[in-house]
């Protein structure tokens, strides 16, 4: 089981937020899915789960995964990079400094993303998240500005649905995707978990990013927020994990990260969820 923390999963894209800021209210439900790892059991789908969006922030879940098959990252420690003037860092303090991967995952430090990204370079990245089946694999970043590199996955051209979300997290946990066995338990390690409630501890990332309009500016009243990962009941069951999928979008503009938005409204609603979870239903189709 990964490590309990109560640090935030993850800083707003596109806009740092103080911890504690985020609410739920004004967020639409776009899809909640939950299924049996083990099996692959869809329990529950819930709204439209196929409908492609950027993955923000979660896409570092595969992006570690692929760092750790090629060798750009070899542990939960390295490498350790540090934050060079001029790298983004609207994240605050966390994002400054030395960083590993831990530290990266937990804090959401795009400027390491980036980094990451350039050292892969775009074909490998292609090849890799179409392998993994993680969205449409487009890395030509925004319309004639060749920057994949650098924000592909942030409201651009990367694009993913929640049923490719649960369809890659049950591949990690399974260790069924094309990577070695080491490359996913190392990936899946450097993930925190929270307490939900009644017993139950929910290990994932969030992700948060506004659309783009028309002309290329950001609509911020209709961000969209991310919570993925898996959910394990302490003492009961031992071992059996919960595949959950949550994508919302905001119908008014608020504060704070969507993504952390949709975190705290998830864990609220878990043992909610989780009581009116069927035994079975019929397994996720796909290759993962």
């Amino acid at each position: 089981m990964a490590r309990i923390t109560g640090t935030a999963l993850a800083i707003l894209v596109l806009g740092a937020v103080a911890p504690g800021t985020a609410t739920s209210a004004q967020a639409g439900v776009l899809c909640t899915m939950v299924i049996e790892s083990a099996s692959r059991a869809v329990l529950l789908e819930e709204g439209d789960c196929t409908r492609r969006v950027t993955p923000a922030s979660t896409f570092k879940v595969p992006l570690a995964a692929i760092g750790y098959e090629e060798g750009v990252l070899s542990g939960p420690h390295s490498p350790v990079w540090t934050w060079a003037k001029g790298e983004v860092d609207w994240g605050g303090d966390p994002w400054r400094g030395d960083v590993d991967p831990m530290h990266w995952m937990e804090y959401s430090v795009v400027w390491y993303s980036q980094r990451m990204a350039r050292q892969l370079g775009r074909p490998v990245l292609e090849e890799r998240t179409r392998a993994l089946g993680f969205g449409d694999a487009d890395f030509s970043g925004d319309p004639g500005k060749d920057n994949g590199l650098e924000r592909a996955w942030i409201a651009s051209s990367l694009a993913v649905s929640a049923r490719e979300q649960a369809l890659f997290l049950t591949g990690l946990l399974n260790r069924t995707l094309p990577l070695s066995e080491n490359a996913q338990a190392q990936a899946e390690a450097l993930l925190p978990a929270l307490e939900a409630g009644e017993g139950w501890v929910l290990t994932g990332k969030t992700g948060g990013a506004y659309p783009r309009r028309a002309d290329g500016s950001f609509d911020r009243s209709r961000g969209f927020g991310w919570f993925v990962g898996w959910a394990e009941a302490k003492g009961s069951r031992e071992g059996r994990r919960l595949v959950f999928v949550r994508l919302v979008q905001d119908e008014t503009r608020e504060r704070g990260s969507p993504g952390r938005r949709a975190r705290a409204a998830f864990l609220k609603e878990w043992p909610a969820i989780a009581k009116r979870l069927p035994a079975d239903g019929p397994p996720l189709s796909g290759k993962n």
